[in-house]
């Protein structure tokens, strides 16, 4: 019966659509650019209201009289009033142009856009280039990035959040572990950059759906597969070249596509030397990096899709003078699997599940470094594997939407330093010390976020994630566990969002996020035995009874929009409990005698951060445009009254650019600007980083439509500084990595 009545209603509701004067019609969203239909833009038109399907379709009645309101996060919020309505209704189509515009506190950039476009923050074509996906993000607002080696594995740091601190992923659900226990490898050197499309930043602990957000989220996005009606092959070609560093950069991609399959192959290949500074000094900096890759995409039917991705990394002989040893080999296999289910005439819209693996092998030595007299060869074999599953469902409601679903991660580590005496007492000996006492973290997780727009220009989100953190080590090395009573641990961790945007007019919002976050110990902090892998020559050494670490945090942000300004300003504050950070033990022997000390990771009671990111943007004419942008945060260990460490400088950003010759020509010059560091952390052997300025020239040409030429001088001006961050080659007379001096940088580009 309840069938038969539902389907009468459903009969009797076509019945008054067809005979109604006001009959609904639907409206087709699509990008300007790419013509992709728009899914998820919410619209408010009088009582009509709702979220556009998968096809980029909303359904409307026309009401003489009434405003229709659209909104979305990449696409802004657009009025309309009654003429307009009729029109869009005849046509039966809206193009929208893509911006920046938050819902979350999230910074959009797009790495494959045309090297012309300079309406959003974007790269070229020949930042495809990059052998690393972490030296991407230092050209981002409020980050920065540790270094300790000229050329390779730029450890990210936002906001002063650095190695687990910061979630970094693709594709939201697959993520990657550092093997090297100095961090040679961090995660964000695993990103194959020429085979992604854009970067996320979602900012602070906000976003919960793609893991546990403590200072922020970092999502690497490939390019979504298309299934066009007839056959098509596509591809690029990309080379480079820049003088300071003799380095040579190439990358490439082929791909197959029809109404069932888009086939791509993907290619890198980066070699590159010693560069020298701006005092003409020369820095270590060989590497060779090469990665290739497949993403192989089926549609099985309108419903169902079936994706395959799969990268492969290698590193060789890469110089890292900051550290007692180099890095020798990395050899990293990423494995995705992921199912996509389309929903039609239902309130669930989506359904995504992935299978994902990652593995590295790496292996350093200080077999090239010069040392005299040469006392010991020591070499660090290591591995590390992450396994999970991730599976979203997404709902599609009158009000709102709703995005949830289940997170499993496994994450284990091995490996230990081997050390060959050649001199003294123990000559002709090999000790072994055990790195991480084969540590594995297994975490469980559901998660969920929901979306609600209101008539009233609103949009509140709230999110939240439960997950049980399971910890063991099965290696019992006695010089580890005698300090321990338990080396497992089982740790729950809720967190939770709320936040607000209203859109005070078509021009200007605003955005009030509360967030907590809760973070247990990553494998390093928990098991890493006695080696220096901090920012001195401390041995550290893991604390497998940390307890959690919390951040309570609110950010505000701002946001100004019109034809020719864009004006952006967030701020945030952090009160931190249980803060993880590495404390001297002088009760706690060295393994090695020449080692400073011990540092053992502890929790701080009581940590504060706060600072903010603004920018401004002006299209001064159609032609010219500039923007500038600052970023700035204070740290303070509020248990000992003193700074925390590695915390970038306030630092200020303009760029002033011109699209020429009806958009064939691209000039601009980026003028960068840090300044003194003075507040520094003693106790971790911080000093004074001078500030500096840095101008970059660069001009692009479009010679043919698929054809891109890009010239640049960098560092023009041949100045010799270095960033805070950089770390210090050890011994007492350790002077910190410069970077490059002037450069002169030549790519090409062809996309056929």
């Amino acid at each position: 019966m309840k069938s038969i009545f539902k389907y009468t209603i459903a009969l009797l509701g076509l019945i008054v659509c067809c005979f109604s004067y006001t009959s609904a019609q639907t409206i087709l969203l699509s990008d300007q650019k790419t013509g992709e239909p728009i899914s998820d833009v919410h619209y408010i038109y009088g009582d009509q209201k709702g979220i556009s399907t998968i096809d980029g379709l909303i359904e409307l009645s026309f009401v003489p009289g009434e405003i229709l309101k659209i909104q979305h996060m990449h696409y802004g919020v657009h009025s309309f009033d009654e003429q307009e309505v009729a029109q869009l209704l005849e046509k039966g189509s809206l193009k929208l142009d893509s911006r920046i515009y938050d819902l979350l506190p999230v910074t959009v950039v797009s790495i494959n856009s045309p090297i012309g476009s300079q309406e959003e923050r974007e790269f070229s074509s020949v930042d495809r280039l990059n052998h690393d996906g972490g030296d991407i993000l230092n050209s981002i607002s409020g980050f920065g990035s540790i270094r300790k080696s000229g050329s390779y594995g730029f450890d990210p740091v936002f906001r002063g959040f650095k190695n687990e601190q910061l979630n970094i992923v693709i594709n939201g659900v697959q993520s990657c572990l550092a093997a090297c226990p100095n961090r040679m490898d961090p995660p964000s050197s695993q990103i194959a950059p020429n085979m992604m499309e854009r970067v996320e930043i979602l900012k602070g602990p906000h976003s919960l759906r793609y893991g546990n957000s403590f200072g922020g989220t970092v999502n690497f996005i490939s390019a979504q597969p298309m299934f066009p009606a007839s056959p098509d092959f596509y591809g690029r070609l990309t080379a480079g070249y820049r003088s300071n560093g003799n380095a040579l950069l190439s990358e490439g991609q082929i791909g197959f596509r029809n109404s069932k399959w888009d086939i791509s192959l993907f290619a890198a290949y980066a070699d590159g030397s010693n560069y020298k500074d701006g005092d003409g000094n020369s820095i270590p900096a060989n590497f060779t990096r090469n990665s290739f890759g497949t993403v192989l995409n089926y549609r099985i039917n309108d419903a169902h899709q079936l994706g395959l991705s799969v990268t492969r990394n290698s590193a060789r002989d890469v110089d890292f003078p900051a550290l007692p040893m180099d890095l020798r080999s990395d050899d990293t296999w990423l494995f995705n699997l992921n199912h996509e289910v389309n929903f039609s005439g239902k309130s669930i819209k989506s359904l995504n599940t992935a299978l994902f693996g990652s593995f590295v092998d790496h292996l350093m030595d200080n077999l090239g470094k010069p040392l005299d007299p040469r006392m010991v060869n020591a070499k660090t074999p290591a591995k590390t594997e992450v396994m999970g599953l991730r599976s979203e469902a997404e709902w599609n409601f009158t009000n709102g939407a709703l995005f949830a679903g289940v997170d499993v991660r496994s994450e284990s580590a091995s490996g230990s330093r081997e050390r060959e005496f050649l001199m003294g007492p123990n000559a002709g000996k090999t000790v072994i010390d055990p790195a991480w006492q084969d540590g594995q973290i297994d975490k469980f997780a559901v998660f969920g976020e929901y979306q609600l727009p209101t008539a009233d220009d609103m949009s509140f989100i709230f999110s939240l994630r439960m997950e049980l953190n399971q910890s063991d080590a099965s290696e019992e090395n006695e010089s580890f566990t005698q300090w321990y009573d338990e080396l497992s641990s089982t740790q729950f961790n809720p967190s939770f969002s709320a936040g607000m945007r209203k859109y005070w007019s078509n021009q200007f919002s605003t955005g009030v996020w509360l967030g907590r976050s809760q973070r247990s110990g990553s494998l390093t902090e928990r098991y890493i035995n006695s080696l220096p892998v901090g920012k001195d020559g401390f041995e550290l050494l893991g604390n497998p009874e940390l307890d959690p670490e919390v951040i309570n945090q609110v950010d505000l942000n701002l946001h100004f929009g019109t034809l020719r300004h864009s004006i952006k300003a967030d701020f945030f504050a952090a009160y931190m409990q249980n803060y993880i950070s590495p404390e001297i033990r002088e009760d706690i022997p060295t393994a090695i005698p020449s080692a400073p000390g011990v540092r053992q990771f502890t929790n701080i009671d009581d940590a504060f951060k706060t600072g903010f990111e603004l920018s401004w943007r002006h299209r001064i004419t159609d032609f010219f445009h500039h923007q500038l942008a600052a970023a700035y945060t204070y740290a303070k260990d509020l248990e000992q009254d003193r700074p925390l460490p590695e915390i970038p400088p306030l630092e200020l950003n303009y760029e002033i650019g011109a699209n020429l010759m009806d958009g064939r020509m691209q000039p601009s010059v980026h003028i960068r600007h840090a300044f003194k560091q003075e507040r520094i952390a003693e106790n971790f052997s911080e000093t004074n980083t001078p500030s500096f300025t840095v101008i970059n020239l660069s001009v692009g040409f479009n010679i043919l439509k698929n054809w891109d030429i890009r010239i640049a001088a960098n560092n023009l001006l041949d100045e010799a500084y270095y960033e805070h961050l950089n770390r210090i080659p050890p011994g007492p007379m350790g002077r910190p990595i410069y970077e490059p001096g002037r450069s002169f940088d030549i790519s090409t580009s062809y996309r056929f």
